[in-house]
Parts: structure tokens; sequence; C-alpha cells
């Protein structure tokens, strides 16, 4: 079967969108523990969640067996408001041009595990955590990038002048579930009373699945509602019934000697062949198309350290090297998905560019006294070395940089008080961002408490929650479609839509996302 290389291959779009519904791409996890939620700027703290923050500074724990175990409960929203002229035609839209979409994401369950054993001037460590993605996100109506496809169908059959289309309808789903799981091994040695290093390595297990479709395309035909694939089907078999029936006319004005009214004949025939073949392709364009795929992969990159004490400051940095990632495809897409090129992405047996970046962190804790004490860090991602697939990384502004402060504070000795703040700088362009995949830059407050239940077992307790800003950005070519339209109706039809504004559309994005946790401390 011949391959629909554009076309309506857009509406496959609905399933590209999970590849960011689940907290993938740009961000990295660092949520590992709970003492982060009660205080993100952990980069220079001294504490067993140090096993991912703060490795080397683990060693300047007592010597001994510590243990923590952690559950983290999340909840995200994404929310793209679209604008399209189109939008117009949905028999579901009232007759508006602006229209909402929402996705929700929970991960009800985050686990992660740090565990250390100190003896003399070593420190032995390891941690498990979900160092990406961590929940399901749904879509239950889609997004306007791919509606605007379908939109475009009453426009384009006007324009043919078939003016009994007034009004589109369609059914879409997407349910997106990433997790990329991460053990972290490695050892810090001390030198002398004040300085340490850490030499370890984070192996990623990433594992997804999407599974989404576009189906029950319709259009509104003289106040009736027929399925858009008989429509054009049928449109479809009297072209090429015409096409048929003017080339026997050609034929039997040639044998009549008739040379001019035969070349008129063949001339209507071409034509209505183009015309044909614009409606065949209409048909093929509004098959359901079903995706249903896994990707698994693993990656393994080392982790930097050094902590270094000096008076009443402590001082760490700490860098994660990229994890080169490669994540293979298992697939049970329909015969349709399959034709449509921009799902080769999810074609069975392909292989996937999806790098975690690396990580470069900085902090500085100072205990002003010795129940108080402050902390700033600073966190930059090189996300525009990281690969993704098609090279979409380079089409970044530059890597994510985060800057943070907390304050932790002994009422007690029994309990602990801590709050922070971070925020979070994204470099995004317009032709990075868009409805299938975004984040934007945001702040973040976290605060919790500690409880000493004995001497030997701590509990924390945290709530964080993130407040985005909102992104938008206009075009002149909405979702692209100038692609569509010039293979259904002709390039020429492309560029004066284009530069009419018939195509331009605009999208503002945003999220929401919270946390609450609690884990449990243990030495021995």
């Amino acid at each position: 079967m011949k391959r629909t290389e554009k076309g309506l291959a857009l509406l496959a779009a609905v399933v590209l969108v999970a590849q960011d519904v689940c907290a993938g791409g740009l961000l990295t996890n660092t949520n590992q523990n709970v003492a982060f939620l009660r205080n993100p700027c952990r980069d220079a703290a001294i504490g067993i969640d140090g096993v991912y923050s703060n490795p080397a500074g683990v060693l300047f724990l007592p010597e001994g067996l510590h243990f923590s175990v952690n559950i983290q409960n999340a909840h995200q929203t994404r929310t793209v408001t679209s604008t399209f002229e189109n939008f117009k035609y949905g028999v579901r839209n009232g007759g508006q041009t602006t229209k909402k979409y929402e996705g929700e994401a929970d991960a009800p369950v985050v686990p992660s595990l740090q565990a250390a054993y100190n003896r003399g001037l070593w420190s032995f460590q390891a941690g498990f955590a979900v160092t990406g993605g961590g929940g399901k996100c749904e879509f239950s109506e889609g997004l306007g990038s791919f509606e605007s496809v379908v939109s475009m169908l009453p426009a384009l059959v006007q324009s043919s002048g078939l003016t009994d289309v007034s009004g589109y309808d369609f059914s879409s789903y997407l349910k997106g579930r990433q997790y990329y799981f991460g053990l972290q091994l490695g050892a810090a040695r001390r030198f002398g009373d004040n300085l340490s290093a850490y030499g370890g390595v984070r192996i990623l297990y990433g594992s997804c699945n999407y599974h989404g479709y576009v189906k029950d395309i319709s259009l509104v035909s003289g106040g009736q509602t027929v399925s858009a694939r008989q429509y054009f089907s049928g449109l479809y078999s009297q072209a090429m019934e015409g096409v048929g029936k003017l080339n026997e006319a050609a034929e039997q004005c040639a044998a009549l000697g008739l040379t001019d009214k035969a070349e008129e004949y063949r001339a209507q025939a071409e034509v209505t062949q183009k015309s044909a073949a614009r409606l065949g392709a209409m048909a093929v364009a509004t098959t359901d198309v079903t995706l249903n795929c896994d990707q698994n992969g693993f990656g393994i990159a080392p982790v930097l350290g050094v902590d270094f004490k000096v008076w009443h400051l402590n001082f760490a940095v700490k860098y994660d090297f990229k994890t080169k990632m490669r994540l293979k495809n298992v697939s049970a897409n329909s015969e349709s998905a399959s034709n449509l090129s921009a799902l080769d992405k999810f074609a069975d047996g392909a292989t996937v560019e999806e790098d975690a970046p690396a990580l470069l962190t900085f902090g500085v804790q100072w205990e002003i006294v010795e129940p108080l004490r402050v902390s700033v860090g600073y966190h930059h991602f090189f996300d525009k070395q990281a690969k993704q697939y098609a090279d979409k990384q380079k089409e970044l502004d530059g890597g994510t940089n985060e800057v943070m402060a907390g304050v932790e504070y002994d009422i007690t000795k029994r309990l602990q008080v801590s709050c922070g703040v971070q925020k979070t700088m994204y470099q995004m362009t317009d032709s990075y961002i868009n409805d299938m995949s975004f984040n934007v830059s945001s702040y973040t407050i976290g605060a919790g408490f500690g409880i000493c239940i004995t001497e030997k077992i701590k509990v924390n307790v945290a709530y964080f929650q993130t407040n985005y800003e909102t992104y938008s950005k206009t075009t002149v070519d909405y979702a692209g479609l100038s692609s569509l339209v010039g293979t259904l109706a002709g390039q020429e039809a492309a560029q004066g839509l284009v530069q009419s504004g018939a195509l331009k559309g605009s999208d503002s994005f945003t999220r929401t996302n919270r946390v609450i946790g609690i884990g449990v401390d243990f030495k021995f």
C-alpha cells in the first residue's frame, strides 16, 4: 500500500502528545526523597537523601548503616488553549473558534530508596528512584493540533465546490505511561576532615506505553451526519466513473476523426482524474488510526561529586553525565498507522533516541547557629546536548537553569521544620514548543517537617507545589496545515490560504503540579 507521507498524517499527532504527558523529555525528576519536598534546596545538605543530591556529603553522616524509604503521590494537569478559525465547524464547539484542551497525569505511588554504609574513610551507597516520568496521563478530547486537521475538511470540501458540507465530528483518545527507573551505585572517600569525593554510576531503564486513536471522522452533509470515509469514497467512485466515460468519449471521437473534440475530452478526463485523486486521498486520510506502542530501553552513565566543609559553611558540587538512551519499539498498531510517516517514531522494531541530559549542581549550606541552617543552590541541565528523536533538541535556545533557596530549623532535638523555593527557567522557542510536547518556566514551594520517633527512626512529611507560567505563541501556519492543504488541494491553494491568514492560529500552554509525600529514615 502506498504511504500517505503528508496528507492527513497529522491526524496521528494525537499519539505524539504522549511523549510529554508523563514528565519525559526536558524534565528530570529531582524529587527523589521527601526531604526534597520539604526543602528543594538540598544540594549541599548532609543527609541520607544526599545519595542522590549530594553523595559526597553522605560520608559526613555518623558511621553505620543509613536507610531511607519514601512514597510520594503526584497529580499534574496540562492545559492548552487553542484558537483556530475552522474550529467553528465542530458540531461540539458551538460555533466557537477557541477551545481548551486538558489532560491529567496521576502518579498515585512513586517510591524511592536510599542506603549508605559509612565506615572509616569510606561511604558505600545505593539509591533507587523513578528518575523520569512516573505516572499515566489521559487526554479524552485530544488537542488543537490534530483537531485542526479534521476541522479543515469542511473548508477543503467547500473550496472544491461541494457546498453541502457544513461541519465535522470525530472521536479521539490518548493514554500515555512513562517510567524511567534509576539505580545509582557508588562510593565516597574522605580526604582529611573536611573534604570528600564521590564516584558512581546511574543505570536507567525506560518503560513506556502509548495508546491512542483518531476514529469515527464524520461530516455534516445536507443536515445529516455521514462517515467522512464513505462520503469521500462515494465521490471518488463517481469521479472515476466520470473519468472512464470521458476517456471512452475521447476514443469514440478519435475513431470518427474528431481530433479536437477527442483532445477536449482527454483534458476533461485529466482534470477529473486529479480531482478523483484528491478525493481518494481524503478517503484514505480519514481512515481510523490506532496506536499501541511499548518502548523499552537501557542506559548507564557516571556520576561525580565533591563536598567541602569550612567554618560553618558546606559546599557541594555534583555532575551527572548524559545518559545515552535508545528505546526499542514493540508495536501493535493499525494498518492505517503504518501508512503514516508521522508515526515512524512508533513503528514496530524502530529505535528511538531519548537521552537523559547531563546535570550540574552546586550548593552552599550555612549553619548560622546550631539549630538553624540556610542554603542556596543552582542546577543546569544540558538539554541541548541530549539527543532526541529527529534532533528536536537543536531547536532549543539552551539548557534549563534552576536556582533555589531554603531554610531548616530544629525546633527541638526531635522536631524539625523546613521550607524552600525553586525557580525553573526553560529556554524554549516557538519552533520547539507545541501542544504535543511542552514545558513552561515555573516556581516551586515546598514545606514539611521531620520528627524523630526514636533515636534511630525519623519520619518526614511534606507538601510540594509548582506554579507555572503561561507560554503563548501565534503562527501563520497553524499545526503545519499548509502541508495537508498542499497534498489535498495543491501547493497554490496552500500558499493562498497562508497569505490570506486562513491558517493563522494560536496556543497558550500552562500546567499544574502538586506532590505530597511521607518518608522514613533509619540508622543502625
